[in-house]
């Protein structure tokens, strides 16, 4: 005997809980399912162990997709305030980090246990580990599906299970070591739905060997700038590596970056360069000793003496006009062109996914397959830093949950 459900969720994440206790509050019977022995444990890793959970500035803007308004409808729909409202209803204390950035004040463990907690209370049952073996969909062929509802029918290590709704939350490829996997671009694939390209975002960017001598005593230096890279561009603290580069800014980049592109680096944002350095053009100061009043000492060392190496490290006094504005320029728009990124093991989240055309925007519903849901990271939604990607879990989920 096949065990029967009127909703499966395959993942148990942020996104596959939410749309779990949702569809639960509405009365459907829901299996949650997952291959992990431990669940939701991108929330517990994120923010430090406290969980960025969203951020109080959602918008459309803050997303990448092939279809960019595709994400719209279901933010509108749960909002930041919304699941600020649930964390206050568990009595979770919070806190406002910066540009809106909402973090727990003890653990991410809270987050999880929320929602762990409503869907005990909404019914839903679980099986973990448990290990899909198969999907089929009674008379499915890639030219015709039924449109009456058809079965899904899932084989797994635990035995069967038929249901009329099935969700894929299972993620992205991002941080294998905690269990991600291809596994829902695969269910697409088997349904002929289509998948965009994917590849690691939020991630760290590498230089070639021949660059990074040039940084060998810099790991671990934070700079505050502004880093551009076709036409999107972010203001944080990069990070020097022992790799390249990273922190806030340079993950925020990372997702608009393409092999063999710059990245543009302002290091000075707050100042007019040109005039600083006219300012002391008759000091006996030299260069780095004057940028060190702006910037890591040590960088500012290395960076005079490689960057502007067209022109020797020497007294502001002896650099001609001309000189000096061509200093100015570099420090406006350093240019980077990073070899590679640091993978799928840093990176937070996976660009691309489940193409957005192929769902409903209102339900998550494939549209070739009725009843055959796709939410959270693995659709072709990828957010910025800063609990965007947590809100679109949350918010996708919500979404799927009232339709399931």
């Amino acid at each position: 005997m096949k065990l029967k459900k009127d909703v499966v969720v395959i993942g148990a994440g942020a996104a596959g809980m939410m749309c779990a206790m949702e569809a639960g509050k509405r009365g459907r019977s829901v299996l949650l399912l997952d291959h992990a022995t431990k669940f939701a444990e991108k929330i517990r890793i994120s923010g430090g162990g406290r969980c960025n959970f969203t951020n109080r500035h959602v918008g459309p803007e803050n997303f990448l997709s092939h279809n960019p308004h595709f994400c719209r409808s279901a933010l509108a729909r749960f909002t930041p305030q919304d699941f600020v409202t649930l964390v206050e209803k568990h009595g979770i204390r919070y806190h406002e980090k910066k540009l809106g950035q909402l973090f727990c004040n003890d653990s991410s463990q809270q987050i999880i246990d929320l929602l762990r907690q409503e869907c005990n209370t909404a019914g839903v049952e679980w099986q973990m580990p448990c290990r899909v073996q198969s999907i089929n969909l009674a008379g499915f062929s890639a030219a015709s599906i039924n449109s009456d509802g058809s079965k899904f029918v899932l084989e797994t290590d635990r035995g069967g299970v038929v249901t009329d709704s099935l969700v894929i939350a299972t993620g992205g490829l991002s941080i294998p070591q905690i269990g991600a996997t291809p596994f829902g671009y695969r269910v697409a694939e088997q349904f002929d739905i289509a998948v965009t390209p994917l590849r690691p975002a939020l991630v760290p960017l590498t230089f070639a060997p021949e660059q990074l001598v040039c940084f060998a005593e810099l790991p671990g230096v934070a700079i505050d700038a502004e880093v551009n890279c076709n036409g999107a561009h972010f203001r944080e603290n990069l990070l020097i590596t022992h790799r390249g580069l990273s922190g806030p800014a340079i993950l925020q980049i990372s997702s608009y970056w393409q092999p063999g592109d710059a990245i543009h680096i302002n290091l000075l944002p707050d100042l007019d360069t040109t005039a600083l350095l006219l300012s002391h053009r008759h000091s006996a100061t030299l260069l780095p000793n004057l940028l060190a009043q702006y910037l890591p000492r040590r960088f500012a060392q290395v960076w005079s003496e490689t960057i502007t190496s067209v022109l020797p490290v020497r007294p502001m006094q002896q650099y001609s006009e001309s000189e000096l504005q061509y200093i100015a320029a570099q420090l406006q728009d350093w240019q980077v062109t990073p070899s590679g990124t640091t993978g799928y093991k840093k990176a937070e989240v996976t660009l691309g996914g489940v193409d957005t055309r192929e769902l409903s925007s209102k339900t998550m519903q494939a549209k070739k397959v009725p009843g055959l849901y796709f939410i959270g990271e693995v659709v072709d939604v990828t957010g910025h830093l800063g609990g965007f990607n947590f809100q679109w879990a949350w918010a996708s989920g919500h979404a799927a949950g009232q339709f399931v």
